[in-house]
């Protein structure tokens, strides 16, 4: 059996803090400045749930040839703008009036900017609860059950009353990285824990030894990305090889229950430590959002 290997969310929330999501969702609070990191060769669109009423900004230019740090486009009465940076190490703030409300946003240049910053109407958001006090020998708990589900199931289901899976068998969700993939080959949810376990095969596919951090495994889930809480991987993946890995998933990197469905589309990630990856080709694409779908609360 391969070591178990255990991290801590505060260091997942770390590593997102340096290199953030491209597409966030963030509820508006009038009490709170949000930090949107903006790229000299990226456009970032910041989304409203309604019009916005007004913009106030210094430093910031509407053509691009009156001189600024940054570049702002708005049509009056839509519900979104977007803005890009003019200038290295810019910095400035956006007060955009919505809803009778100022909401601050303070602009920095970034190599790992935003894109897409989608705000929520706090009157409409669902109430976050918070998630469960998962302690590592519990974690690890959810591995053994996962491991051996089935047979929990058939010969003491009372373990696994509270759990469901998903097995995809012969059309696996993969998330492909040219020379290697990450193929899923069940999920299970654990709801009184609120924690996801993830059964993967890792594909090396090429004729080199790839190593990977073994507690950076991650799954993106609509526009969101879920750090795992524990894994049990090795590390390495020999030349044209497979190995599988289990790793889990409990509650939201802000300290709240996921209510993650097992219907959900999942992409699996992991940091990569050697060779480089094979350059890739960067084509235009349009980025639609898609929220997470919740599981239905009492009904696993």
């Amino acid at each position: 059996m391969k070591s178990i290997i255990s991290t801590l969310l505060l260091s997942a929330a770390i590593a997102f803090a340096e290199s953030p999501e491209a597409i966030q969702h963030v509820t508006l609070d009038e009490t709170a400045v949000v930090t949107v990191p903006v790229a000299t060769n990226r456009v970032t669109t910041i989304s409203f749930p309604s019009s916005i009423a007004a913009i106030d900004a210094a430093g910031v230019t509407a053509d691009g040839k009156t001189s600024g740090q940054f570049q702002l486009a708005h049509t009056k009465g839509s519900t979104f703008l977007s803005v890009r940076a003019l200038a290295r190490k810019a910095a400035t703030n956006l007060n955009i009036r919505w809803n009778k409300r100022t909401y601050v946003f303070e602009l920095v240049e970034s190599d790992t900017p935003v894109l897409s910053l989608n705000l929520d109407d706090p009157a409409t958001s669902e109430p976050v609860l918070p998630a469960p006090s998962v302690s590592p020998t519990q974690l690890l708990a959810l591995l053994d059950k996962a491991k051996a589900f089935p047979l929990l199931k058939k010969q003491h289901a009372d373990a696994v009353a509270h759990a469901e899976v998903r097995t995809f068998g012969s059309s696996p969700q993969i998330t492909d990285f040219n020379d290697y993939e990450i193929r899923i080959n069940e999920v299970f949810r654990f709801n009184t824990e609120d924690t996801l376990v993830f059964h993967v095969t890792l594909k090396n596919k090429s004729e080199k030894e790839i190593r990977y951090l073994p507690e950076s495994f991650s799954a993106r889930i609509g526009n969101r990305l879920y750090y795992q809480s524990i894994s049990d991987a090795s590390g390495i993946l020999p030349p044209k090889s497979a190995s599988i890995v289990y790793f889990a998933i409990t509650g939201t990197p802000d300290g709240g229950r996921n209510e993650l469905s097992l219907k959900n589309e999942f992409s699996i990630l992991v940091t990569r430590l050697s060779p480089p990856p094979p350059p890739v080709v960067v084509t235009n694409r349009v980025v639609v959002p898609v929220k997470p779908i919740r599981s239905p609360r009492n009904q696993l």
